[in-house]
């Protein structure tokens, strides 16, 4: 079973779809999940920003909208960035942090990742910070010092200025991302607790208690439901299936089932 947290279902489209093809996939998805959910999950899209206008009107009053990055400066000559402050402009609530694919294919470090998080804190909206390690590390048996030092170098002594309402951690371990792999639940619940005792050493126990952690890494419909039952585990970033709206209601409404 899980926790008394509020699972917390978050799909990140990546780069694909037009808008117009986002709407139409957001337009078939939102009723299925209202119809089904009775308000006992929080769930959203992490969206191209080309899509937030397109797609506020489809999401808003339902679920969350999102962006996948945003930039570690206020403003400036920064040539194609997305400020925190343009986020919330174009009303979304959330942005992923650290994804995997930005720290291989744009060289992110986590201290970047924390210049990120205390922007996005600054506008008051929450960083979904993602951690997690490469196939060798795991196979090294590394991965539990480099999930720590991806946690301390972004979040540190930050994490005490921060609360379960500006902050989510998403474990996804890289070798499951995109591959069809997928951690087993045993796995993703031993790192998910590790993680959380991090939390308690560092920003205490009732952070620890009521921060949401979720995993990403081949998350679908067949799958879900035993990696959320887990006890750590509060929900999910969902990847490919996310673009599914039939795969992503199952994924949305496993969590409560």
């Amino acid at each position: 079973m899980m926790s008394e947290r509020r699972p917390l279902i978050l799909g990140n489209w990546k780069m694909n779809t037009l808008p117009e093809e986002g709407r139409l996939v957001a337009r078939q998805m939102v009723p299925m999940i209202r119809d089904g959910l009775h308000l006992r999950v929080d769930w959203g899209l992490a969206l191209p920003f080309t899509h937030l206008s397109a797609l506020r009107a489809e999401l808003e009053g339902w679920g969350m909208m999102g962006g996948q990055d945003c930039s570690a400066h206020l403003q400036g000559a920064y040539t194609g960035e997305i400020s925190a402050a343009m986020l919330a402009a174009m009303h979304c609530t959330f942005s992923l942090v650290g994804h995997s694919e930005r720290r291989t294919h744009h060289q992110e470090t986590s201290a970047t990742c924390g210049l990120k998080i205390d922007r996005l804190r600054d506008q008051g909206l929450m960083a979904v910070y993602c951690v997690g390690e490469t196939l060798e590390d795991r196979q090294r048996g590394n991965f539990s010092k480099i999930i720590t030092s991806q946690l301390m170098d972004a979040l540190g002594s930050r994490i005490q200025s921060l609360d379960s309402n500006g902050l989510v951690i998403a474990y996804e371990p890289v070798w499951a991302i995109g591959t069809g792999l997928t951690a087993s639940p045993e796995q993703a619940n031993e790192v998910h607790a590790m993680i959380r005792y991090w939390v308690v050493q560092h920003g205490g126990a009732m952070l620890a208690e009521q921060i949401r952690i979720l995993y990403g890494g081949s998350v679908n419909a067949s799958n879900a439901k035993d990696l959320l039952g887990c006890s750590d585990v509060d929900g999910a970033l969902v990847g490919g299936a996310s673009l599914k709206a039939r795969d992503f209601t199952d994924i949305v409404l496993s969590s409560v089932g």
